[in-house]
């Protein structure tokens, strides 16, 4: 296989792999619908793109190479993922006295999307590991090389996301159907995003 064919394969795999993104946009499409979950995914697509500039120009190495700046902006995630789960739990309270459960606007949840990608540094990192390993030295601007991979990183992602958040919207609208069952995908939702930042919070294990 060619270079550029394993980079789409390891990809695919990377992206179908169970991980805190991928459980934000399920979680979203099964709790406000698929229309939601797009959002989402297009909102962690888009992402890709902070990311990867990062990568290009070096600065995730600087993140790595601190501690302190890589905990601070891991927290500033986790945190972020937790205030979203508590305004979840408080919306579901309005549903269990008949108020409506329609998701937010979906600029909201597609710009939410974004801030929860960027601010985490793992991803970031994952991108100075994982992208360089496919650039040609001789065929280039590294940079560029580097910005066409994350552009198909990004295509990759709204393509499998986009899959998952059709289906969970899918499963979600047939939930959704009993009232009572609704007040409860929604306050599973906004306990899947606390947990989700907890598990962002938390240092990996050696």
């Amino acid at each position: 296989m060619t270079n550029l064919t394993v980079f789409f394969v390891s990809v695919i795999l990377v992206t179908i792999a169970p991980g805190p993104d991928i459980i934000y946009v399920l979680t979203r499409g099964v709790s406000q619908g698929k229309r939601a979950g797009l959002a989402a995914a297009a909102g962690f697509s888009t992402g890709c793109i902070f990311h990867t500039a990062l990568a290009a120009v070096g600065i995730s190495a600087l993140i790595r190479s601190s501690e302190v700046a890589f905990t601070v902006i891991r927290l500033a995630g986790a945190a972020y993922l937790v205030y979203l789960g508590i305004g979840a739990l408080r919306s579901r309270g309005g549903a269990l006295i008949g108020a409506s459960t329609e998701a937010p606007p979906l600029g909201s949840i597609y710009r939410q999307s974004i801030v929860a990608n960027i601010l985490n540094p793992k991803v970031t990192l994952f991108f100075l590991a994982f992208l360089p390993q496919f650039v040609a030295p001789g065929s280039g601007s590294v940079g560029l090389q580097l910005m066409g991979l994350g552009l198909i990183f990004m295509a990759v992602t709204i393509t499998v996301f986009g899959a998952v958040a059709l289906c969970a919207g899918l499963i979600g609208d047939w939930l959704r159907r009993t009232p009572a069952v609704a007040g409860r995908i929604q306050a599973l939702a906004g306990l899947t995003f606390i947990g989700l930042g907890i598990r962002v919070a938390l240092p990996d294990v050696k």
